[in-house]
């Protein structure tokens, strides 16, 4: 369970660079502690997803569903499809979603999605990269499952965010923000660089728009003293100017596929779909 994020005050060290590591096993811990502490953040991320939703569409897919923490956001959509890795995540979604005939809950990995090509209108993935070291597989897997012209809305920890640069100058940290490759600040949790995520969006043939720079003050002193609510009302006006600058621990990416990168049935693809909710 991650319970560290980029933008926060201790530092830990890198470690050793290797191949792509198997994702953390999260259990009800996640839910049931790491966001009842985390009231401003969940607040941020509905501000952004709000703003860069479409008010109502078909077909959404929330990859790295989680818990289900963001299925109240999707309510003028007419079929949602939650997918996460993780099993305890995957019952606890079923249990929030309940018997909603627009839900289905899936477990599956996020490189291989158990939906036809072109059959998404929206795909939304919040705090997935997080523990992907490169997404160049998500991304494809992504732009398979996505009609031409959907909507992909990223989520992911910023290694460039304004305090890790601030830390950097004073020489408080070993690392420099400004590398392109991703950075891992913890065990099975990756940062990335912006324009590193743009580029690999874009070799995957989605293409970046509107940006949000998201939990701006993202600070335990800061959260200890002021109600999330009145922070996240400061923050809201400022996602979007600040969006391309990306001072912020958290960016959010909206992205259209654009159809250039190659489309082709993954096995899981083959599965038939389900739509209604599972027991």
């Amino acid at each position: 369970m991650s319970t560290f994020e980029p933008g926060s005050v201790a530092v830990s060290a890198p470690a050793p660079d290797r191949e792509q590591p198997e994702p953390p096993t999260y259990d009800l811990s996640y839910r049931d502690a790491f966001w009842a502490s985390r009231a401003y953040e969940d607040l941020c991320d509905r501000i952004a997803l709000r703003a860069l939703l479409p008010g109502s569409g078909g077909q959404l897919l929330d990859l790295g569903a989680g818990f289900g923490r963001l299925s109240d956001e999707y309510a003028g959509f007419g079929h949602v499809t939650l997918v996460d890795a993780s099993q305890a995540m995957v019952e606890a979604a079923r249990e929030r979603v309940g018997a909603d005939p627009r839900f289905s809950v899936v477990q599956a990995d996020a490189t291989d999605i158990p939906l036809p090509s072109g059959s998404a209108d929206v795909v939304v993935a919040v705090r997935l990269i997080l523990h992907v070291k490169n997404p160049d597989a998500v991304f494809a897997e992504v732009a398979r499952v996505l009609r031409p012209g959907g909507l992909f809305i990223l989520e992911f920890p910023n290694r460039n965010h304004l305090l890790a640069r601030l830390r950097h100058l004073a020489r408080r940290q070993e690392w420099s923000p400004g590398d392109p490759d991703s950075h891992e600040y913890r065990e099975g949790h990756f940062s990335h660089q912006p324009a590193t995520v743009v580029r690999q969006l874009r070799r995957a043939g989605l293409v970046p728009g509107r940006r949000r720079a998201v939990s701006l003050f993202r600070s335990a002193r800061l959260k200890a003293r002021v109600p999330a609510r009145y922070l996240a009302r400061l923050e809201s006006p400022l996602q979007e100017p600040l969006g391309h600058l990306a001072p912020s621990p958290s960016v959010y990416i909206a992205s259209r596929n654009g159809g250039r990168a190659a489309i082709a049935e993954s096995p899981a693809s083959q599965m038939p779909e389900t739509h209604a909710p599972t027991a």
